[in-house]
């Protein structure tokens, strides 16, 4: 009996020794709720994360589900919470750098860019037909440095407009509500206010992809000590991230999925709309180079030119991805 417990004992201590390493955790921040988080949605839900030994614990700020419920979307609650120091955040590259800079803070790197070029929409009140209906409106983005902002900007000197004397900017008003209650004649907005509003009657008068505008759209970013002694678990998160993309794209079941339980959003059409938008994401997401060069130009200060474009951004680890054959690999 004493040998058989004893060839218990070991037989239970080899299984322990080869069982699966433990999980890294890591924290997510998530930003805003936009279809550009879906990526990472799907890569908690299919269990992509752990497929790359990570333990991700992802929130979503109580400011940013505020500004979707007024948009109709609602978060539920458990997925709302404080992540501010989580050191990988998924959202725009421009509020980042803009932010960064006004507070002389700039601890953060953009290492994957989803959003390379501008593609708002311009969702607009009945009665206005296209964007050079604009002049002399009011413009609705969400807030000063986001890409929203930086859209609207970028539109206004395309169209060889003065932001001060031919158009009206009104931050914080990029949302369904706000055109409900006439606060605005149109906002600018992406694949999920675009949906959500054209179910409340209001007209998608303009793709702003048309113009080609480069920016630091969504995309991911880390803390630059943390990716210094965290390389290998950052390469593994855009492996998640990049795998999860090319799933939702090949499943539509999968999206729909995520919608319905990080975003309750369960209309079919409203679906459909939102699954269309997510062909465009990149296929090879390097950092936005030409986007963060060109935030540096709209948002030209003394402050500003203390810094470079090249502080904030790292494209090493996508390109030893792509040397990898490991984006070809995920489509």
């Amino acid at each position: 009996m004493r040998e058989l417990g004893a060839a218990a004992v070991s037989l239970a201590v080899l299984v322990m020794s080869q069982a699966a390493p433990p999980l890294t955790k890591v924290d997510v921040s998530l930003g805003d709720v936009s279809i550009n988080k879906v990526p990472q949605l799907v890569a908690a839900d299919q269990g992509i994360y752990a497929k790359y030994g990570l333990d991700v614990h992802q929130t979503i700020s109580a400011g940013a589900a505020r500004a979707a419920a007024a948009s109709g979307v609602v978060v539920p609650e458990g997925y709302v919470g404080d992540a501010g120091a989580a050191p990988i955040q998924v959202g725009g590259g421009s509020p980042m750098i803009y932010g960064a800079v006004v507070n002389g803070r700039a601890s953060r790197v953009i290492v994957l860019t989803q959003e390379p070029m501008v593609m708002d929409h311009v969702i607009a009140q009945p009665g206005i037909a296209a964007i050079s209906d604009l002049k002399g409106k009011r413009l609705g983005f969400s807030g000063v440095g986001a890409v929203t902002h930086f859209s609207a900007l970028a539109l206004a000197r395309r169209l060889g407009w003065s932001p001060e004397r031919d158009i009206t900017l009104v931050g914080g008003a990029a949302t369904v509500d706000a055109l409900k209650q006439k606060k605005v004649d149109a906002i600018l907005g992406s694949a999920m206010v675009i949906a959500l509003a054209r179910q409340a009657g209001f007209r998608d008068i303009g793709d702003l992809s048309q113009y080609r505008i480069p920016v630091a759209g969504s995309g991911i970013m880390v803390d630059k000590s943390y990716l210094a002694s965290n390389r290998d678990t950052v390469l593994r998160f855009l492996k998640a991230d990049i795998e999860a993309t090319a799933l939702m794209q090949r499943d539509r079941k999968v999206f729909d999925a995520a919608l319905a339980k990080w975003f309750n959003i369960t209309d079919p059409d409203t679906q459909a709309g939102m699954f269309a938008y997510v062909s465009k994401f990149e296929r090879k997401p390097y950092p936005s180079v030409d986007g963060i060069k060109q935030i540096f130009v709209m948002y030209d200060s003394p402050e500003m030119r203390r810094h470079t474009p090249g502080e904030f951004y790292d494209s090493s680890l996508v390109a030893e991805l792509d040397k990898s054959g490991f984006l070809e690999q995920a489509k």
